[in-house]
């Protein structure tokens, strides 16, 4: 039986037919099998199946030898958290992020939070997962429930100076996600360290049935809420997370969106403020602002793929104390090179008070400097030879090509990336420019026109 639910970097699949308690039995046996797993922990976030597919994968564990720690309903980085905070083998969180309603998956990692993925025991996983073909039950393990918040709240505090904060208002839209009870933990923090934060939450309540839609706020139609609670509030800064809130995305005073790009180059500047000549890891997507940011911080900027595994590998390798994706994923060595949606906010919080500066003074300069047109999906029939295409046009003019992540090619004042999906048949495609916004429109355009002739694409 093949198992359609294993992805590239994590396991994704739709309920019933591809993800069911069964399967997730499944996935448990062959995680403890593979891995010799002695300890693992175990989350799940809200959706309404998160539940009983954890407990299945519970059993599966437990039958395959692992003793299971349950830390409740929580979001990705609390499983990262517990996999390097804890004495445990590895990780499981139960989530299917911003997917459909009928959609559910799992996160897994090693010892540490090391990430597992295709390259690093996954298709292992998934080879065992098909056979079920497991030995008899042994030493069944134990299941043992516990929480983690209050150490996991007191390491994020650890990436702010309390002292430095100043009077500020928060719109927090936890998109009835996982994320609410994390926020309430630091406002009681917040409270007692007399940190003048106040709070505006909005879709606040966990609910599964995601009555105001699933939290995705990387999608335009998704972000007006928040939009209209900062401006209704007049509040500093608004926050938004995704489902299992490992992604953050802020809002300026003005209810404006900002693009996760620059928040890139807003967090480089403030940890090389704090680490001098470190390494900072980016995505090749969109780069020119982020790349000068760093070296006017006096850091080193180093391009790996997209991707959470890509990032990860690459930051061990060179030590970088924080990395960052346009897609609103931040990824900070100090924890364990892994993603936060809670790390992000607090540092820019910390940002606009020692600068007195704000949200849109912080970025408005850089988005003048590279405007961007964010990323745009284009559905294809044949992506290869969209790209084939687009490069033939470009290629006499192009100053650099590479061809890391996709096709992206540099010229005098613009450039772009143009990628495939891994899941999906869509080409994503980012252009920025020198200080012309015009600019950018007129190359996406061009490149529009390009993709949207007939030619198999």
């Amino acid at each position: 039986m093949t198992l359609t639910c294993f992805k590239a970097y994590d396991i994704r699949g739709k309920l019933g037919t591809e993800l069911n308690e069964d399967i997730a039995y499944r996935i448990g046996r062959a995680y403890a099998q593979q891995l010799n797993a002695k300890r693992v922990v175990v989350g799940g976030d809200v959706r309404l199946t998160s539940a009983e597919l954890k407990q299945a994968l519970a059993n599966g564990l437990m039958d395959g030898g692992a003793d299971v720690i349950d830390i409740g309903m929580t979001g990705t980085e609390e499983v990262y958290f517990a996999a390097f905070h804890l004495d445990v083998d590895g990780g499981i969180e139960v989530t299917a992020s911003h997917n459909p309603l009928d959609y559910n998956g799992m996160k897994l990692v090693l010892r540490g939070a090391v990430p597992i993925s295709g390259d690093t025991g996954l298709k292992d996983i998934q080879a065992l997962a098909e056979s079920n073909q497991f030995p008899p039950v042994k030493t069944r393990g134990t299941l043992t429930q516990i929480s983690i918040l209050e150490p996991f709240v007191a390491h994020l505090l650890t990436y702010i100076e309390a002292a430095a904060i100043k009077p500020l208002k928060l719109v927090v839209d936890a998109g009835n996600g996982a994320a609410g009870h994390v926020i309430d933990a630091l406002e009681a923090r917040f409270n007692q360290l007399k940190i003048p934060v106040s709070f505006i939450k909005i879709h606040h309540q966990p609910d599964g049935t995601f009555p105001n839609g699933i939290p995705n706020p990387l999608l335009p139609e998704n972000r007006s809420a928040t939009t209209d609670a900062v401006r209704a509030h007049k509040a500093d800064m608004g926050i938004a997370w995704d489902g299992d809130f490992d992604r953050c995305f802020l809002f300026d005073e003005s209810g404006e969106f900002i693009e996760g790009y620059y928040i890139v180059g807003l967090l480089a500047e403030a940890f090389l403020l704090k680490h001098p000549g470190e390494k900072i890891i980016h995505d090749p997507r969109l780069t020119w602002n982020t790349i000068d940011v760093v070296k006017a911080a006096g850091g080193i900027a180093v391009q790996s793929k997209t991707g959470h595994a890509f990032i990860k590998e690459r930051m061990r390798a060179e030590n970088a104390v924080y990395g960052g994706e346009m897609s609103a994923h931040h990824y900070f060595r100090d924890f364990a090179y892994c993603d936060s949606g809670m790390i992000p906010w607090l540092l820019v919080v910390e940002l606009l008070s020692r600068s007195g500066k704000r949200l849109s003074q912080l970025v408005g300069e850089r988005i003048q400097a590279y405007p961007c047109s964010g990323e745009i999906n284009y559905h294809v029939t044949d992506a290869k030879v969209c790209i084939q295409k687009i490069r033939d046009h470009f290629a006499s003019t192009c100053l650099k090509r590479e061809d890391i992540d996709g096709l992206s090619m540099e010229f005098a004042d613009w450039r772009f990336n143009l990628r495939m999906s891994n899941t999906e048949p869509l080409l994503r495609l980012n252009v920025e420019a020198r200080g012309n916004a015009e600019l950018v429109k007129t190359r996406l355009n061009e490149i529009e026109k390009l993709i949207k002739v007939p030619v198999q694409c």
